[in-house]
């Protein structure tokens, strides 16, 4: 399940029920300044969002970062692609994994560390409608169970 990281500024609550997740990876990303204060305000979205890899370089895309309130005429575009930034090797590993069908990769997060902003990609493939059906059952089994034994 999703678990909450410390200094998380945005994340993707609804890939957890779109997707399966089967592996997550720690990116960096290439950022301006007005988009690290807009997302310092707790403004973005993640929403509908996935990497693509063109020419061994990854590109978050159709990510959601409202301009700065405070910006003027050098704000940036909100839904700009933006550079993620990998090792060779994990570009490599991760283009194999998207290439086996139903695979694909989706920012989890975005949150801080140590100061600079960091992305949680996950490797996921897409649930089924029965699935997502089998995983709310399962939540609400689950929360009612926790209620009971509260009383």
């Amino acid at each position: 399940m999703a678990r909450k990281i410390e200094g998380e500024l945005v994340s993707n609550r609804s890939a957890y029920h779109h997707y399966e997740v089967e592996d997550t990876l720690e990116a960096g990303i290439v950022l301006t300044g007005t988009e690290i204060k807009s997302l310092r305000e707790a403004h973005g979205s993640l929403q509908d969002n996935y990497v693509d890899i063109v020419d061994n370089e990854a590109f978050l895309k159709q990510a959601y970062i409202p301009p700065y309130s405070m910006g003027n005429v050098h704000n940036h575009e909100e839904r700009r692609d933006r550079k993620l930034l990998l090792h060779k090797g994990e570009i490599a590993k991760l283009k194999k994994m998207t290439q086996i069908k139903g695979y694909t990769l989706v920012a989890l997060s975005l949150y801080l560390k140590k100061g600079i902003v960091k992305v949680r990609l996950g490797v996921c493939i897409g649930k089924k409608l029965h699935d997502k059906r089998a995983a709310l059952k399962k939540k609400e089994a689950a929360r009612t169970i926790e209620r009971h034994l509260d009383r």
